[in-house]
């Protein structure tokens, strides 16, 4: 195991090197030392008991390929990648909850937690936060809108997630005001110049794209979500040299972000597909290990 991931029979220091660790990140959480852990933001499976998958194509003109495009022209398409995972538990919070006690004891005293969720389960899993971390300590509920996929015509588009803010200590964490990006007013006019050019704090609902399906970011992994939400939250929440932690990591986001932003970060992940793609896009001297 990496330096900075204890085992159960020592306790040498946490993040003195980034890493990623394969594994179930529970029995790891435990192994942790106390208040060792800056912040965590975290996108755990969805629950929508479905296999999640996400395949890449390479599209190359073919007069016999498989496919039609504009004016009729035909192209071929091979796979470029394929990865999933199953998203489906019984009790979704009887999963999380360990978890999530283990990462309220981790944080360090100015320490936060941002739980990324969709509308299936959110509402569970606030009222478990507010067990955990009190309700003294829920700062946001923030909604990450978008407008990309399908259109139901029996219900309104399901086009948001919702991340909970939490914090360890309500009179004392870390929030970087002046580092945080700025977004245009939506009425620049009534604002006046100065104020129009310098844009305004984002408030709790943050409008922004989903990583489009053929650009250069896109890592072909099912749940990839955008760097600009981690870097909104990384600035925000954390200082240059602190430890980020994703024990749901996926692609591997929040560590990319992490280490462009100066901070140190840990991730896990138990798919073999996630420790693929993190292999392939974190930067070099990112330490690897399995439990």
């Amino acid at each position: 195991m990496p330096t900075d991931v204890p085992a159960a029979s020592d306790d040498p220091p946490v993040g003195s090197r980034s890493c990623v660790v394969a594994g179930d990140n529970l029995p790891l959480l435990r192994a942790l030392p106390d208040a060792s852990i800056d912040l965590v933001y975290t996108d755990p499976p969805f629950n929508t008991g479905a296999t999640q998958r996400q395949q890449r194509l390479r599209t190359t003109a073919d007069p016999n390929g498989d496919r039609t495009g504009f004016g009729g022209r035909r192209y071929r398409s091979q796979p470029v990648s394929d990865h999933a995972y199953a998203d489906a538990f019984d009790d979704y919070p009887a999963f999380l909850e360990p978890r999530l006690r283990e990462i309220h004891r981790l944080l360090a005293p100015t320490g936060a937690l941002y739980l990324h969720l969709d509308a299936r389960e959110v509402h569970y899993i606030k009222v478990l936060c507010d067990r955990i971390f009190g309700r003294d300590c829920f700062l946001n509920e923030i909604i990450w809108a978008y407008d990309f996929g399908g259109r139901p015509k029996r219900r309104w588009p399901a086009k948001h997630d919702t991340i909970l803010y939490y914090v360890k200590d309500p009179t004392a964490y870390t929030f970087n005001r002046d580092d945080i990006d700025r977004i245009p007013y939506m009425a620049p006019g009534l604002v006046g110049a100065e104020k129009a050019a310098k844009g305004k704090l984002p408030t709790d609902t943050w409008w922004h794209t989903v990583v489009p399906t053929s650009g250069s970011a896109r890592t072909g992994y099912p749940t990839q979500k955008p760097e600009a939400l981690a870097e909104r939250i990384i600035r925000a929440s954390s200082n240059p040299g602190d430890l980020i932690c994703d024990p749901f990591a996926g692609s591997g986001t929040v560590g990319a972000v992490a280490a462009r932003l100066g901070r140190r970060f840990l991730l896990i992940d138990q798919n073999p597909d996630a420790i693929a793609v993190m292999r392939d896009r974190l930067p070099p001297g990112t330490h690897f290990s399995s439990t």
